[in-house]
């Protein structure tokens, strides 16, 4: 397979989980996007040591990490005005799903940075333990405490104490 076929057959399977990923991390649809194609973009012109890499994902994972890491240092995330309103999902009672959306993410923006990138990389992003620590660059043992600690605070969060049964976290 050719660089060009490899590296858009890993962005057609990708593209969705990783947007989802950044906006799980905090910010909005239309930022995620920028900050997926920049961080697709490096990984593009290096492509050979991504796809060299142990674990293509976790590369770029890291890679997507350190992006939003960077254009939040030099952004302001204020709000911003927008000239349409987006039209309703038809499908499910979207009452509920909304409600239980803005209580997860309202919970998971009450955590610290480092807790949300771990429960986002480790549950929506379904990495492990090593590729979450390799995305992250910090040692497996902390990934593992910062998911203990940040699914703790996770679950207290008011927002969504009801939501979930405790057996399931």
């Amino acid at each position: 397979m050719t660089k060009d076929a490899d590296y858009s057959a890993y962005v057609s399977a990708r593209w969705h989980v990783l947007v989802r990923a950044v906006v799980l991390l905090g910010v909005s649809r239309a930022e995620a996007e920028d900050v997926v194609q920049s961080a697709l973009e490096r990984c593009y012109r290096s492509w050979r040591s991504v796809s060299d890499a142990t674990d293509p994902d976790a590369y770029v994972y890291r890679v997507v990490v350190n992006t939003l890491m960077t254009s939040r240092k030099r952004r302001w995330w204020g709000e911003r005005p927008t000239a349409a309103v987006p039209e309703p999902d038809p499908t499910g009672d979207l009452a509920d799903r909304a409600a239980v959306s803005t209580s997860v993410l309202s919970a998971l923006a009450r955590l610290s940075p480092e807790h949300r990138e771990v429960l986002v990389l480790r549950f929506f992003a379904d990495l492990s333990e090593r590729q979450t620590s390799e995305a992250l660059d910090i040692p497996a043992g902390t990934v593992k405490s910062r998911v203990s600690r940040a699914l703790a605070q996770f679950a207290a969060d008011p927002a969504v104490a009801g939501l979930f049964d405790h057996e399931e976290m």
